[in-house]
């Protein structure tokens, strides 16, 4: 096993051993991608203060996310595809995730099956919903999520309509891939996927496949998941959904002030800042610009988390002394998926929890929940001033 030190270690591993249409769609935004540099150059910006002094013994990084116990305040987001990342993937991703002791969010959109993960866990999971324009579609997933016991819905919000990726375009991405010259010359380099790929019968979107009628191939599924998102989706339909699911509700998508003061009228659980990883709206701001002023909006009404841009445990640390009460990481835990599997999920938590600990204790904490922002320098123009 190669010496892993960073999230970056894993990635240039990811990359070297996942083919690259699927490196590609974890590692890439919309249009410019200007929003998905941000994301993460936007937390260099936030800088730390040294405390000195202080007893460090006794640290502890367990808190609370959504009324839920958590390790340290994590949460592996919903990622689609990532049974292409690595075979089985979101099932390896959940094994590692619940022994790690940190909630993972199934995709509506996952290789994988609801009842799939369900059957390789002993712990409740979190099922991500994307909203489609078939309401017994809508419906029969939040029925089957009931069933595999998952204990919260994360609906998100920001992807009514897809926004353009340009390397998915171009590599021509599918699950399975398409055999095309280019793909299996590429393939032919990925030895490690390959076998495990010929070892597993998940390789379609498992939460469709065998779930809607006249779906049978790629071509299939590509032609009815591009007319299935809702355009029409709003507060109210929104709230319909949360009443559907009768439990614990996570709203993801908000980065807007005014959104977030309506969602947290809704009475859901938490909310999630994001711009979905720059994968949507390009030229919106960085999730993490936007932390503060939807914690200000909404104060306590209702539990603030943030996702796109978290790549070290000081991001977490940051996310947390300005107002979060936890994160979501994507791109980190893939990464660690697609370079080694299960293991490689595991040492990325392992990384990101020790960069925290780490740090906490080096700007004077020993517990995360009295983390707050003093232990921050924060430039006076941070949010930005925008007419």
């Amino acid at each position: 096993m190669p010496v892993i030190t960073c999230i970056d270690d894993l990635k240039r591993l990811h990359k070297k051993r996942a083919p690259k249409m699927f490196y590609d769609y974890a590692e890439s935004g919309s249009w410019t991608e200007q929003t998905f540099r941000e994301n993460t150059s936007d937390f260099e910006q936030i800088r730390l203060r040294q405390r000195v002094a202080v007893d460090m013994s006794n640290r502890t990084t367990k808190t609370q996310m959504a009324g839920q116990d958590v390790a340290m305040p994590v949460v592996l987001a919903p990622v689609g595809l990532t049974g292409m990342q690595y075979a089985d993937g979101e099932i390896k991703a959940a094994k590692a995730a619940e022994k790690f002791g940190v909630p993972f969010t199934l995709s509506t959109m996952s290789i994988c099956s609801i009842e799939d993960v369900a059957d390789n866990v002993s712990q409740p999971f979190w099922f991500q919903l994307y909203t489609m324009n078939d309401d017994a579609f809508t419906k029969q997933l939040i029925d089957r999520a009931k069933a595999a016991g998952c204990s919260t819905l994360v609906i998100t919000l920001d992807l009514q309509t897809l926004g353009q990726r340009h390397k998915d375009l171009k590599n021509g991405l599918s699950a399975p891939p398409k055999l095309t010259a280019k793909s299996i010359a590429d393939l032919a380099t990925r030895w490690r996927w390959g076998l495990g790929m010929l070892g597993t019968k998940r390789r379609m979107f498992g939460n469709i496949v065998g779930h809607v009628d006249g779906i049978k191939d790629p071509a299939d599924l590509a032609a009815w998941t591009g007319d299935r998102f809702d355009l029409t989706l709003d507060w109210e339909k929104v709230a319909k959904i949360r009443d559907w699911w009768g439990g614990k509700v996570i709203l993801k998508g908000i980065l807007d002030v005014e959104d977030a003061k309506k969602a947290a009228e809704l009475g859901v659980d938490a909310i999630v800042v994001s711009n979905h990883g720059g994968r949507q709206l390009d030229g919106a701001l960085s999730s993490i610009r936007m932390l503060r002023p939807i914690v200000a909006a909404v104060g306590d009404k209702v539990e603030v988390h943030l996702d796109s841009g978290i790549r070290t445990g000081q991001d977490i640390l940051k996310a947390i002394a300005m107002g979060a009460k936890g994160v979501m990481i994507g791109r980190a835990y893939i990464y660690g998926l697609g370079a080694m599997g299960e293991e490689g999920v595991t040492k990325a938590l392992e990384v990101l929890h020790k960069e925290m600990d780490v740090s906490m204790a080096l700007c004077g904490h020993r517990d995360i929940n009295n983390v707050d922002e003093n232990i921050l320098l924060v430039p006076e123009d941070f949010e930005g001033r925008w007419a």
